[in-house]
Order: C-alpha cells, then sequence, then structure tokens
C-alpha cells in the first residue's frame, strides 16, 4: 500500500513525458511543412518576379549591352530609352487602350451589376431561360464571331472607330462578369434590403446602396479580369481599326517593332510600359480579387 502512490506518479510523469513528446513532435512536422510551403512559394514569386525586373532593367540597355551583358545590370543605363518609346508611338497606342479598357471595364460593371442583381432578387417567368441565355455566351468563341462582327460594324458605320472595339469587348465579357456577380450577390442577405424597403428605399436604392457597396470584392475582381482581358487583347484591335491613331498598345507594339528592329531596348522599354497598368492595377486590388473570387465560388 506505501508504495502505490509513488508507481501512479510515475504512471502520470511517464504519460505527462509522452504528451509533450508528441506535442513537440507535431510542432517540428508543422514547421518542416510551413518551411517547405515558404520555400515553395518563394521560388514561385521569384520565377514571376524576375521577368519582369528583367524587361524593366533590359529596357534601359543599348543594343551592344543587350547582347553582351543580357543577365546582368546595364553598363549604362540609358533612361531616354522610356522617353523614345513613348515618343515613337508608345504614347498614343497607350492612351487609346486606357480609354478603350476603361470604357469598357465601367460598361461591363454597371450593366452586369445591374442584370446579376435583377436576376438574384427578382422572381419571374423565364428567369432559368435568360440565364442559361446570358451564360450561353461563354461557349462562344471571339474568333468565330469574326468575320460577322466585322461586316455589321462596317454595316452600321461604325467600324475603324473606339466603339468597333468596345462594343465586342463589352459583349464577350459580360456573361461571365455577370456570372461572377450573381454568384456572390446571392450569398449577400435579403434581410438587409427588407429593412431598407421597410425604412423608404426603392429598388435602385437597395442596389446601390447594400448590393454595391456590399459587393465590391466581386465588382473588383470582375474589373480587374476585364481589364486584363481588354488590355491584351490583340485580334479585334488588329482588324476592326485602321488608323494607326486609334490602335492599342498590342498592335501598336508590334508596329513599333517593325519601326524599330534594330533597337531592343526601345522594344522593350515599349513592352515594360504596356505592362505596368495591368501590374500596378493587381498589386492594388489583390486583397478584393481573392476575397471576391473565393467567396463567389464558395457561396454561389
Amino acid at each position: 500500500m506505501e508504495n502505490n502512490p509513488p508507481v501512479v506518479k510515475t504512471n502520470e510523469m511517464k504519460e505527462i513525458g509522452t504528451g509533450s513528446t508528441k506535442l513537440t513532435v507535431r510542432k517540428v512536422k508543422e514547421r518542416i511543412f510551413q518551411s517547405a510551403v515558404l520555400v515553395w512559394f518563394g521560388i514561385f514569386s521569384l520565377v514571376i518576379i524576375y521577368p519582369i525586373i528583367w524587361l524593366g532593367l533590359s529596357g534601359l540597355k543599348s543594343n551592344a549591352d543587350f547582347f553582351l551583358n543580357t543577365w546582368s545590370l546595364p553598363e549604362e543605363w540609358l533612361w531616354g530609352n522610356y522617353q523614345a518609346a513613348w515618343d515613337a508611338g508608345i504614347g498614343q497606342f497607350f492612351l487609346n487602350s486606357v480609354f478603350i479598357t476603361v470604357t469598357s471595364v465601367v460598361s461591363v460593371l454597371l450593366l452586369g451589376s445591374m442584370a446579376a442583381f435583377g436576376l438574384s432578387r427578382f422572381q419571374f417567368k423565364g428567369q432559368n431561360i435568360f440565364l442559361l441565355l446570358i451564360l450561353s455566351g461563354l461557349m462562344l468563341a471571339p474568333q468565330v464571331s469574326l468575320i460577322p462582327l466585322y461586316k455589321l460594324l462596317q454595316a452600321v458605320g461604325l467600324y475603324n472607330t473606339y466603339w468597333a472595339l468596345i462594343l465586342p469587348y463589352v459583349a464577350f465579357q459580360l456573361p461571365f462578369a455577370i456570372f461572377l456577380m450573381r454568384s456572390y450577390f446571392l450569398s449577400i442577405s435579403k434581410e438587409l434590403e427588407e429593412s431598407a424597403i421597410i425604412d423608404g428605399c426603392n429598388i435602385w436604392q437597395v442596389y446601390w446602396h447594400i448590393i454595391v457597396p456590399m459587393g465590391k470584392p466581386i465588382i473588383a475582381s470582375c474589373a480587374l479580369l476585364t481589364g486584363m482581358n481588354v488590355w491584351n487583347e490583340f485580334m479585334f484591335a488588329l482588324v476592326f481599326v485602321e488608323d494607326s491613331a486609334l490602335r492599342t498598345i498590342p498592335v501598336g507594339l508590334m508596329n513599333l517593332r517593325s519601326q524599330l528592329n534594330t533597337n531592343f531596348g526601345i522594344q522593350l522599354a515599349g513592352l515594360a510600359i504596356s505592362a505596368l497598368p495591368m501590374i500596378i492595377a493587381y498589386i492594388v486590388f489583390q486583397k478584393q480579387f481573392v476575397r471576391g473570387l473565393s467567396a463567389g465560388s464558395v457561396k454561389g
């Protein structure tokens, strides 16, 4: 009887020791996993960031420096290459792309958010058919509609104008934007709208003061996706516009290459200028972009 208490204490100490050992092993495994994840994402980030840095630095090199010191820093920092690229036509192409992209994005967000609000909040006959008709636009490839659109734009007198690009861009970007925003709006509680209506708000005020502010993450996501697609689009910009004063960045860079086929520093400077707006947009709106896509995909 007198020897029992020490035996019990010994067993308790063994159990405590075993538990602490398991806890230590678990912490070590968690740290190894976290370190592996950090290393993986560090390498992935380096793979993405390094080409952008190389592009910006190569735009500061001369031709000889570009070929002899391709992967090193410029021996002579030629900041004038960016000014030369801008004066060679990139400035006009850049402003054209900004106008077309901003107009297209605003149109897609305005029309898409109103359509998504109606489809997510109102019940009417043929609602599902109407939604299917909108989503069927995702199945239509832009390449298939190139010739019909070309003839249509010529018939209505919009060929070789800004609207020859803006209207097709809006039409092809709307279905996906409506799909994303509708999925997100369905997750917004209807009690908020009912409370606002009781307080005297009409449908437009509910949309503008409740749905739009609460839907900022998905609206930012749609704005980034639409802006990226419009900014980088090449086929429509090449076919629907002939005047060099109306061309956008992708087509303008192709023309710049033919004009400056011996000066790679200026060409790369033009490429860096064209990539800068989208890089800045993703850095500024990255949180809203991730929140909007993740919430819309889970709650929709």
